[in-house]
């Protein structure tokens, strides 16, 4: 569970979202058909899978798969934590399209206007 000063942090609004995702890490390793807990505009966090072996800040590539693999969101992340059940990452590149893709699904959820354009300002700086 957050602590209040978590909470305070965080500057991005989590958005709980299940879909599927594909990473692969740097080194090679592959994990298809990962559960997506929540996403938010700065990156996700997935159930950790049986076999992962990634460490914290190692980069990964993720493709989030929408209306059935139609619609993929692709973002280069690093690893930001890992837990017994979860693996969160933080996004460090994803392009135009993407996000695009990914500001809209963030819009319908977040249902209001004011903080997507505030958390937009943030991404930014």
């Amino acid at each position: 569970m957050a602590t209040e000063s978590q909470n305070e942090r965080r500057r991005f609004s989590r958005i709980p979202f299940h879909v599927e995702a594909n990473i692969q890490s740097e080194t090679g390793e592959t994990y298809l058909n990962c559960e997506v807990i929540d996403i938010s505009l700065n990156g996700l966090l997935i159930v950790k899978p049986a076999n992962w072996t990634g460490k914290d800040s190692a980069p990964h590539q993720i493709a989030l798969l929408l209306e059935n693999g139609l619609t993929v969101i692709n973002m280069n992340t690093a690893v930001a934590h890992i837990d017994n059940t979860s693996v969160g990452f933080i996004c460090e590149h994803i392009d135009l399209t993407s996000i695009s893709h990914l500001k809209r699904l963030v819009e319908l959820n977040l249902g209001d206007e004011d903080l997507l354009q505030r958390e937009l300002s943030a991404l930014i700086h």
